[in-house]
């Protein structure tokens, strides 16, 4: 039972940072920005925080240094996009490509070094109880603070005046401005919103799922989380599902390895990826499933009226 509870919380640990960074794009494409530099944000929250944790001795001011340095990444992507009306595509990739370059020189003098970790929450007596203590009351602050962030948007985008207004924007940006809804304002503070929580999903690798700063360690996570917006077709309690799905299969290949299965190492590594493949090419067949939800103006600039 030890090693059941054990395997759980990987999977949880592993979960965290898709959840907390698909959280914050689904927000972004909801707003109708398509923001693809969610791998550059999470690199750069993770090695900010793990600086930070560094220089203060305290993962949680690490953590937030993480949010503040994936949402200063995200206002150049909205200042690219909505100012200067650049390619949103583009851009994120452009994006991504800079947060990968520029964690690597920042990161070079903590190569090696041990991390501070973040520890997890111990709750007494119930934080000792047989199997639930350990799963539900002994995780760590950022494993709470995904599930809550989740329930959040989800009252926010459809319990709440301005998240209706927001997505009023994503699904037709002419009308909301018609309204009088400020379009450019509602989807900057999405995109900032998108690159905290995607700078606090980067904290979470280096703080707590690893401990340590190693130069590319988001290892493709930020594109996942991008399918997993598409996975969930844009409904932040489906987002839970998938993003455990992946972290099982993310944790699934390592027990593999340990447990001797004749399947080559090169294969079980690119597991999660196959998986990313083979679920979006499922929900592609289906396109009134994709269509549902989708935002209706996602990827389209917006120049207000002069």
């Amino acid at each position: 039972m030890d090693v059941w509870v054990s395997i759980i919380l990987s999977v949880c640990a592993a979960s965290t940072p898709l959840l907390l960074a698909a959280t914050g794009e689904l927000v972004v494409e909801r707003s109708g920005v398509l923001n693809l530099g969610v791998e550059g944000m999470m690199i750069m929250g993770a090695v900010c925080a793990f600086a930070g944790a560094q220089l203060t001795g305290d993962p949680f001011v690490g953590a937030l240094f993480g949010i503040v340095a994936g949402a200063a990444f995200s206002l150049l992507f909205a200042f690219l996009t909505l100012i200067l009306v650049a390619n949103q595509v583009a851009t994120g990739l452009a994006l991504t490509i800079l947060g990968l370059g520029l964690s690597g020189m920042i990161g070079e003098g903590f190569v090696g070094q041990p991390g501070i970790k973040m520890e997890r929450i111990d709750i007494p007596f119930l934080s000792d109880l047989p199997i639930i203590g350990q799963l539900v009351f002994g995780q760590d602050p950022i494993f709470y603070a995904s599930i809550a962030l989740v329930i959040a948007v989800w009252f926010f985008l459809f319990r709440s005046r301005k998240g209706l207004q927001l997505r009023a924007v994503g699904d037709s940006h002419s009308s909301a401005h018609a309204l009088g809804i400020g379009v450019l304002k509602t989807r900057a503070l999405a995109i900032v919103f998108g690159g905290a929580c995607a700078g606090l999903a980067g904290a979470h690798l280096s703080l707590v799922y690893v401990p340590q700063w190693v130069e590319g360690m988001t290892a493709g996570r930020g594109w996942i989380a991008l399918a997993l917006v598409v996975f969930a077709s844009w409904r932040p309690g489906r987002l839970i599902i998938g993003a455990y799905l992946f972290g099982a299969v993310n944790i699934a290949q390592f027990h593999m390895q340990a447990q001797g299965f004749g399947i080559p190492a090169q294969f079980l590594t690119s597991l999660p990826y196959i998986t990313t493949i083979v679920v979006l090419v499922l929900i592609a067949r289906n396109r009134r499933l994709t269509m549902i939800n989708t935002p209706a103006a996602l990827g389209q600039p917006f120049v207000p009226d002069r």
